[in-house]
């Protein structure tokens, strides 16, 4: 039977279904939940010390990995979809700092050498960082090219 919950419910369920799952980890600690009217998602911000590295993973894809899954155990539990980001340690921030920062960096080589600056290995939220950053800048455009994996980012001069 799917939980029909009402809207302050949700904050609760979110806390208690993440900590459950926490738990399963081997993780205990007492999450912070907010909802961000501006995006329409619950933010769920979990204060692990020693154990950030563990839960963030190489390149993320632990933390990437948690939040998909907890946002399926989400939707089973409610009967609909409950947007979550999962923020460890500040690493939502300090990643899209790191991203801002590349693509300021792929911006001045695209305009000094004239020539269009392909940027590999990024997820969809990177190149999603990367596109907002330089959208303003009107000198240079950016393209994402392929698919799945072998998906990527160009940036060049107009």
């Amino acid at each position: 039977m799917v939980a029909k919950l009402t809207k302050n419910n949700d904050e609760k369920l979110v806390k208690e279904t993440s900590e459950e799952l926490l738990k399963l980890i081997g993780v205990e600690v007492s999450c912070g939940v907010s909802y961000d009217n501006e995006n329409k998602m619950y933010l769920l911000d979990i204060p692990a010390q020693d154990e950030a590295g563990l839960l963030i993973g190489k390149k993320g894809e632990t933390i990437n990995s948690f939040q998909v899954v907890l946002n399926q155990i989400l939707r089973s539990k409610k009967g609909e979809w409950l947007r979550v980001v999962v923020n460890i340690a500040d690493f939502r921030e300090k990643e899209k700092n790191r991203m801002q920062e590349l693509a300021q960096q792929t911006a001045v080589r695209a305009r000094e050498t004239g020539e269009p600056q392909n940027l590999y290995n990024l997820t969809a939220s990177q190149r999603r960082t990367v596109h907002m950053t330089l959208s303003q800048e009107e000198d240079l455009q950016t393209v994402s090219v392929g698919e799945g994996n072998e998906r990527y980012l160009i940036v060049s001069k107009k």
